[in-house]
């Protein structure tokens, strides 16, 4: 796992379209509220998975999550927000996310790279 961003240390770029753009699941992930940009993910579309993992219920407050599957068309886009973690904090984010979900590094139309999760099938 290499920064995503020269000069300002360990520094990662995360992508959120879902549960972790909400302040609650934040502060229980990371211990502090993240600043991010909004960015558009090109190449994937979004559908529904249902959670069972009591500790994700918990921090979300819903069993209904989303979860991007890819496509590779580049007119499938979805919006989300790049937020700026530090490695620690990405780990606590793999460790956020249940098994239906992997970690993957995407292109955004900003010209951006940041890591996104997805649908791991």
């Amino acid at each position: 796992d290499q920064p995503r961003s020269r000069g300002l240390g360990d520094v990662y770029k995360r992508q959120s379209y879902g549960t972790l753009q909400l302040e609650k699941v934040q502060l229980e992930t990371f211990g502090r509220s993240l600043c991010g940009k909004k960015d558009v993910l090109i190449g994937y579309v979004i559908s529904k998975i249902k959670i069972t993992d009591q500790a994700v219920l918990a921090r979300s407050g819903t069993e209904i999550h989303p979860i991007l599957r890819y496509t590779g068309n580049p007119s499938d886009e979805i919006e989300g927000v790049i937020f700026e973690i530090s490695k620690e904090e990405l780990q606590q984010a793999d460790t956020y996310e249940v098994s239906a979900y992997k970690r993957t590094e995407a292109n955004f139309k900003s010209g951006a790279t940041a890591w996104a999760y997805v649908a791991a099938e």
